[in-house]
């Protein structure tokens, strides 16, 4: 119950929580204090390692102790602000008023700024309140620490005699803290009010050290678990931490009075939850009734249930158990339902009872679902993908015989080689489609005679293909009928599984390949390329051959043509000449001087055809005067390359 100092100022140095709270607050100061110096050297360390080796086991760890004492700090702290209190109400201050003197203002505008400014703010600090404050504070430096080291990938990783030292110092620091939990829970309710509530923190700072001693005792390359337990620890401080931050936001609308005693801030519902055994409801029913003043006890709905809790869980625990009689078999399955262990009946598709389990129990069986069993199946066969209709091929339509597939399966068979028996090895990829017989005996056969039938199906038909192959050859079982074939092994395979009494029905035998191995494939391809690289160049060289043949035949033609040319050139050239002088001769017979003055004009022609020439005829000038000759240039000044040459003085006569 909260005092109040304008109503009970004077009693409250009767009571002992007054008493005592000068003492209680010395001892909140050094615990705090010591408290300070493990969280601060802890999240320290933390920064450091994380430098070096952030996927390391240390800094997780370190940080989740770390704010399981700075919640337990914080709950200190806010428990001090209330000792504070009771110290000061039980000793109050004298107040020494000075005298009032005329205040004498010598500031500037942005002093007095600054003191409107600081006095605000003061003010709101003071409506806040310091407790507050503080709590949020310690919040928010435990939630930023865990927020910077929560990681659930960290790898396995072995700590050695480090781990060991660790714990030991985990171990050390929970006991002291647990010395100081016992002493808080032992103290009387009348004497520290809130020592139960630090007591419960305790218990969180306790619960983070134990644990983080046990992730580094039991931490090794192996075991991943002590890696995730180290961050999930900090699960714990961390809902406290979020719980002390509600609480200082939701003190805000709390009214405040310097005259009325403070209440604990910094107590936890998720701590109070730490206790042995678990009583949550009774621990949330005391919270309502002392926060919102709610009695769940005076409440007769709440009273019957609880009343009646525990009969109705027996009822309905009982009428569950008695529902486990019931069963359920699907349409592809049929149940056979034993009774005491021995099988009594085979249950059809639909509902059934009997008797509850354990007395009574249904094992399923497969209904005519059909199976596809190959006699060779790789170990870690991969699941098969939908491929698109656009894309490639899948890998698993490869029937090609130069690549080991995963159904394929090694047989030796007999050879002749050389007059010589020998034997040969061959793939091949025989197939089994079976069921479970749809008769009720088969259904127990199946059951309870076979542990593995996919193992002995594979197991009697490689023993039935051994015995099948070995009397064959290669060349007699490539050309054997591949359905008769299948239909021999097929029917072996279904005698020996009735012998066994395995409840398996073989439906239909497929022979999917029967090829050489893959290593003769390579030595195939090896022989192949051989003969082609072979073949490709004897074509090479024939071809060079052929070209330097041509090229000889084009060279040797080329001459030719052109010496016959050259021949019909000068022979025409020497026919010409002789046509041409027997006409000129013939021509000066007839003609005589006349035919040589005109030889003789025509070459002149041809040889004076481009000349400048000046003709003078001497008849001119006929009266006895001499013509005259103007021998000078009347080029233009400007053109002095005239396009008339002058005639020379004596060239004309």
């Amino acid at each position: 119950m909260q005092v109040d100092l304008d109503i009970e100022g004077a009693r409250v140095a009767e009571w002992p929580r007054f008493q005592c709270a000068a003492s209680q607050t010395r001892r909140l100061k050094r615990l705090a204090m010591t408290l300070v110096g493990l969280a601060g050297l802890g999240l320290v360390l933390a920064f450091f390692i994380g430098l070096f080796s952030p996927r390391s086991l240390w800094p997780a760890l370190l940080v989740s102790q770390s704010a399981g004492l700075i919640v337990l700090l914080a709950g200190l702290h806010s428990a001090g602000w209330v000792t504070q209190w009771r110290s000061a109400a039980l000793a109050p201050a004298v107040e020494n008023l000075p005298v009032e003197s005329e205040p004498v203002d010598n500031s500037g505008w942005y002093e007095r700024m600054l003191e409107r400014i600081s006095a605000r703010w003061v003010g709101l600090l003071k409506h806040i309140g310091a407790p507050a404050l503080w709590l949020s504070g310690w919040a928010l430096l435990a939630l930023l620490s865990l927020e910077q080291t929560w990681n659930l990938e960290l790898p396995a990783a072995s700590l050695g005699v480090s781990g060991s030292v660790g714990a030991v110092f985990s171990l050390s620091l929970a006991f002291g803290v647990l010395v100081f939990e016992r002493q808080l829970a032992q103290q009387p309710p009348t004497e520290w009010p809130e020592a139960l509530a630090l007591a419960q923190l305790a218990r969180v700072a306790i619960v983070v050290l134990a644990f983080g001693a046990l992730c580094l005792l039991f931490a090794a390359d192996t075991s991943i678990w002590p890696m995730r337990l180290a961050v999930l620890i900090g699960v714990l401080p961390g809902l406290v931490a979020v719980e002390f931050l509600l609480r200082a936001v939701l003190s805000l609308f709390s009214p405040r009075r310097d005259s009325l005693e403070p209440a604990l801030l910094g107590r936890s519902f998720v701590a109070d939850l730490l206790c042995w055994p678990p009583q949550p409801l009774r621990v949330l029913q005391h919270e309502l009734h002392n926060r919102f003043g709610i009695d769940l006890r005076q409440i007769w709905a709440f009273s019957y249930m609880r009343r009646a809790f525990f009969p109705v869980l027996a009822l309905v625990a009982l009428v569950g158990w008695s529902l486990t009689g019931v069963h359920e078999v699907a349409l592809q399955e049929r149940g056979i339902y034993e009774r005491f262990g021995e099988p009594v009946k085979v249950f059809g598709p639909g509902l059934h009872a009997g008797l509850p389990w354990p007395w009574g129990r249904v094992l399923k069986v497969e209904n005519g679902v059909v199976h596809e069993l190959a006699t060779g199946v790789g170990e870690n066969k991969a699941p098969a993908k939908a491929e698109l209709g656009e894309g490639a091929a899948p890998a698993i339509a490869n029937r090609l015989w130069d690549a080991t597939h995963v159904n394929d399966k090694s047989q030796v068979i007999a050879s002749r080689h050389a007059e010589q028996q020998s034997f040969q090895i061959v793939n091949m990829d025989v197939r089994f489609v079976y069921r479970i017989g749809l008769t009720d005996a088969a259904a127990l056969a199946a059951t309870y005679n076979s542990a593995d039938v996919p193992a002995l199906i594979r197991s009697t038909a490689s023993r039935i293909l051994v015995h099948e192959f070995a009397s064959r050859t290669l060349d007699g079982l490539l050309g054997a009928d591949r359905v008769n074939l299948a239909n021999e092994i097929g029917s072996a395979v279904q005698a020996d599984l009735q012998s066994l009494d395995s409840g398996v029905e073989i439906l239909a035998t497929v022979v999917e390949a029967i090829h050489p191995p893959a290593g003769a494939a390579n030595a195939y391809h090896g022989v192949q390329a051989a003969q082609i690289g072979a073949q490709a160049l004897i074509a090479r060289e024939r071809g060079a051959a052929a070209e330097q043949n041509n090229q000889a035949q084009l060279q040797a033609s080329i001459a030719h043509d052109q010496a016959q040319a050259t021949a019909r050139e000068i022979n025409a050239a020497a026919e010409a000449a002789d046509l041409r002088f027997d006409a000129e001769r013939k021509a000066y017979a007839m003609a005589g001087h006349a035919f040589v003055l005109e030889q003789y004009l025509s070459q002149l022609s041809q040889g004076l055809g481009k000349a400048d020439l000046l003709i003078l005829d001497h008849r001119l000038g006929a009266g006895g005067n001499a013509p005259t000759l103007d021998l000078r240039n009347f080029a233009l000044p400007a053109d002095p390359a005239s396009s008339r040459k002058p005639v020379q003085p004596g060239a004309a006569h």
